[in-house]
């Protein structure tokens, strides 16, 4: 009978097996969407498109011939990437405009400047985010984790509504929101709507407060920012729907992507760096925001969640629709959204 000796070689050449299998696996699952759509006369705001996933983005887009509004806080990185995006699609109607989304006061400021510049807008793909270890407060006073991931894009969002669904009207035909979430979503369990500035849990003193708050804390608010994204999705949709308006609204898991993303963090940068022959490219991470912005077949699909450039299934809590209306309810307020600024 034969023996297997666990002895180094074999450890390695095991190890190497379960390494290229694993890698394998994870090529097969990325989702590629392949077409030769054009986007000729299309206004599309990418945020968070100087780099990373909202770079290639933007640069596809581009290709089909789209107007793209770069919608980034760094200008100058922005700069650069505009003219990499131009020279690379020989598409010249490429912009860049400053948005800060820790700022509501910028993000009001880029409202008002897309409504004052652009008569028309056919996709946003609100892609900006981050992923941070230290935990910090923006100028408007919200955990800036929560702010980035999701109270400004919200804010963003209802603020360029009015536009959006003007465009469809006139064009008779769906305008589209991408929203791009995570499926660090799963990682939470339960909400509490009273502290999604997580004073309480920061302030909570016991004997595990170093671990959780310097390790927990940080990706359960991840987590739970992306959970809002989905939940908000969904709410929109609905709400869109019950009114007849033509804006579609989804988000997605774009996967595990190697990009600048952790770059408030050095821990998650050295994660990332040690992981990244495991992750996709940004150009492999967008796939999923170029089909929910371009596809034909998805042309008419609303309040859905993709992976993969498929319709998935998020959690149990993302798919509680009583608990997306309080959400809602309670984002307006922390975002501070007037009465002349809502829809619904």
């Amino acid at each position: 009978m034969f023996v297997f000796s666990f002895d180094v070689p074999n450890s390695l050449i095991v190890a190497l097996i379960f390494t290229v299998a694993f890698k394998i696996y994870y090529e097969a699952t990325k989702g590629v969407y392949m077409s030769s759509k054009r986007l000729d006369g299309k206004t599309i705001i990418v945020t968070g498109s100087n780099t990373g996933i909202g770079k290639a983005t933007a640069l596809d887009l581009a290709c089909r011939g789209g107007r793209i509004i770069l919608a980034c806080r760094n200008l100058k990185k922005a700069l650069v990437a505009k003219d990499k995006i131009v020279e690379k699609s020989r598409n010249p109607n490429v912009l860049v405009k400053e948005l800060d989304l820790t700022s509501f006061t910028s993000i009001r400021r880029f409202a008002a400047d897309v409504q004052k510049t652009e008569p028309k807008l056919h996709i946003l793909i609100n892609n900006a985010g981050c992923g941070d270890i230290e935990q910090k407060t923006t100028e408007d006073g919200l955990e800036h984790q929560m702010q980035t991931n999701y109270f400004g894009p919200f804010l963003l969002t209802n603020l360029l509504l009015g536009l959006m669904i003007e465009t469809g009207e006139k064009e008779e035909e769906n305008v589209r929101i991408v929203n791009v979430g995570s499926d660090g979503h799963f990682s939470v369990g339960d909400l509490n709507l009273d502290d999604l500035n997580f004073s309480y849990e920061r302030s909570a003193k016991t004997i595990w407060s170093p671990v959780q708050n310097n390790l927990w804390l940080p990706i359960k608010i991840y987590g739970t920012s992306k959970l809002c994204v989905i939940l908000s999705s969904c709410e929109l949709a609905r709400k869109l729907e019950i009114l007849g308006k033509p804006v579609t609204v989804n988000s997605l898991h774009p996967g595990g992507v190697y990009t600048e993303f952790s770059r408030f963090s050095k821990i998650l940068s050295v994660l990332m760096t040690l992981c990244r022959p495991f992750l996709k490219s940004p150009a492999e991470g967008a796939q999923t925001s170029i089909y929910l912005a371009v596809a034909d077949e998805v042309s008419n699909v609303s309040g859905q969640y993709f992976r993969d450039c498929k319709i998935a299934q998020p959690s149990k809590l993302a798919r509680d629709k009583e608990f997306a209306k309080k959400l809602w309810e309670v984002s307006e307020r922390l975002v501070r959204l007037e009465p002349k600024e809502k829809f619904f």
